[in-house]
């Protein structure tokens, strides 16, 4: 992961990859940003509206007024909400327009022996971005309790994001080469990897500034760090198959 991901740091500086991190990105921001506008303040004030006799019973009622306790915390939700929405959404289209571009950038550099078996598609792919935003509303409503507490509020949205990331971002990196069964393999065998790359990118947009460059940094990381392993499970000896000497 650390390789893979320094990887990353290195070629992201690469004026095809500097183009990827910024285009998808501002049409993310440009459509969140009209829609938050419009609807922010009208949502933050059904939040707050909702969470007021909560806070009644809270401890920041202590310190705050009930109205001003709610009004901050819906502002607080929106914003954990907000960021994963505009990070997905940029991560959805550099998966449909950047990141075939960024598989031929890794591989052509770093794998160019890699025989490619098209394991994927690109309807494989559309399919696996719906999938991915299903389990994504599912994990939504069912953290819905975990809301109540304020420890938690941070991390569910990170959490819920990196396996998204994840979910989208491994079947685009190797779509091109791996075929159906070593994908099934290389998913199963790096799950806890995988999804710390998630996590990482998860973490990352909400850096200001560096949350911008994170979904191409990090698709970088992930499609370097698969072809890796896919590599190496086609160099790996066969269990139980003799070598013969001559």
């Amino acid at each position: 992961m650390t390789r893979s991901l320094m990887y990353a740091l290195m070629n992201a500086f690469h004026p095809r990859m500097l183009w990827l991190m910024v285009w998808p990105m501002l049409v993310s921001l440009v459509v969140w940003g009209t829609v938050a506008l419009v609807f922010w303040m009208r949502a933050a004030l059904w939040i707050a509206e909702h969470l007021r006799g909560w806070i009644e019973s809270s401890f920041l009622a202590v310190t705050l007024s009930y109205a001003d306790a709610a009004t901050f915390i819906a502002h607080a939700l929106l914003v954990l909400f907000f960021v994963p929405v505009v990070v997905l959404t940029a991560l959805l289209i550099l998966g449909v327009f950047g990141m075939p571009a960024m598989v031929e950038h890794v591989a052509a550099r770093s794998f160019p022996g890699l025989a490619r078996r098209q394991g994927g598609s690109v309807a494989g792919g559309v399919w696996n971005s719906v999938l991915s935003l299903l389990g994504m509303v599912a994990l939504g409503v069912a953290s819905v309790p975990l809301w109540l507490l304020p420890p938690l509020w941070p991390l569910i949205p990170v959490a819920i994001l990196a396996w998204v990331n994840q979910q989208v971002l491994r079947y685009d990196a190797v779509a091109e080469h791996a075929d159906a069964e070593e994908m099934r393999a290389l998913f199963r065998a790096n799950r806890g990897a995988l999804y710390g790359l998630g996590f990482a990118l998860a973490l990352l947009a909400y850096v200001p500034v560096v949350g911008l460059f994170a979904p191409v940094i990090v698709g970088l990381a992930f499609i370097h760090y698969l072809l890796a392993k896919l590599e190496a499970l086609r160099t790996a000896p066969i269990e139980g198959k003799a070598t013969l000497v001559s």
